[in-house]
């Protein structure tokens, strides 16, 4: 989510809203759940320790494997520059390695790529 944002805020700024359009093509369906154990004094006597230890959600994740596409944007070739700025933030948001690849277009950014 945070890496859509940043995303989205940043080329929205510089490429104008209705110039571009940003597509999340994966999303966290993988719930985090931990379970608290109960400590300090008199903790074994309340606790039922590891009896029915699902846990309470803490969180989402993606499960994504290695050349997975996460993100994809249509642009103008005139904001090509902008939107891979914009995917360089984005990856900062990410806990994952990343490149930026251009499937179609190529030869309209002569000398950008």
């Amino acid at each position: 989510e945070a890496a859509r944002v940043i995303a989205n805020k940043y080329i929205a700024k510089y490429a104008g809203s209705s110039n571009y359009k940003l597509k999340v093509r994966i999303f966290p369906h993988h719930v985090l759940r931990e379970h608290k154990m109960a400590v300090g004094a008199g903790a074994d006597r309340v606790s039922q320790g590891m009896r029915a230890a699902y846990g309470r959600p803490v969180g989402r994740a993606a499960q994504v494997k290695p050349g997975t596409k996460i993100m994809s944007i249509w642009i103008k070739p005139e904001h090509f520059d902008f939107a891979k700025e914009a995917f360089k933030r984005a990856a900062m948001k990410l806990p994952t390695d990343t490149k930026v690849i251009v499937e179609k277009g190529a030869e309209l950014l002569k000398g950008k790529i």
